[in-house]
């Protein structure tokens, strides 16, 4: 993203500039305008995920179905992990598009925590929620790298088994 010109997308696209600056001021909105449909996509994923389950432990699990999921969609386009880590690597620190990726991120822990509140303490549910989070990110990272599912896969039956210990 860093090294990609205006100019670059504007002709990739096939726009003409006017277009591009009568929707994006900078480069940066663009971007952050990404970010922000990507998170949009990921939440009606998972949404669509939780609508087949009412248990707590289900809802939990939609999350990782919600990653396989959106993981899946991208194999046969080259995916190499979560989009928005990868554009974050790329963005300077304390830019309005890295914010943007550290709120999505928090508000899926956040989903992971509050479900798993229905079950547990506050302190547990809190400590339980960053371990499935942190399971569930290698395991993307992981997916990206290999380009496969199965790390998700394994992820999700990790998660199923902590759940069920817990």
């Amino acid at each position: 993203m860093h090294a990609t010109g205006v100019e670059a997308i504007i002709e990739r696209a096939g726009i003409a500039r006017k277009s591009f600056y009568n929707n994006f001021a900078s480069k940066d909105e663009l971007v952050l305008a990404y970010i922000e449909s990507r998170h949009r996509e990921w939440l009606e994923i998972h949404h669509q995920r939780t609508l087949n389950t009412s248990s707590p432990d289900g809802r939990v699990l939609a999350v990782f179905d919600a990653y396989i999921d959106h993981a899946s969609g991208a194999f046969a386009h080259g995916f190499r992990g979560c989009g928005l880590l990868n554009a974050a690597a790329e963005l300077p620190a304390g830019s309005p598009g890295r914010a943007a990726v550290r709120e999505h991120k928090a508000e899926v822990e956040a989903i992971l925590r509050s479900t798993l509140e229905e079950r547990l303490p506050a302190s547990a549910s809190a400590a339980l929620a960053e371990h499935l989070f942190l399971l569930l990110e290698g395991a993307v990272a992981r997916a990206g790298l290999e380009g496969s599912a199965a790390r998700l896969h394994s992820a999700r039956k990790i998660a199923s088994s902590l759940l069920a210990a817990s």
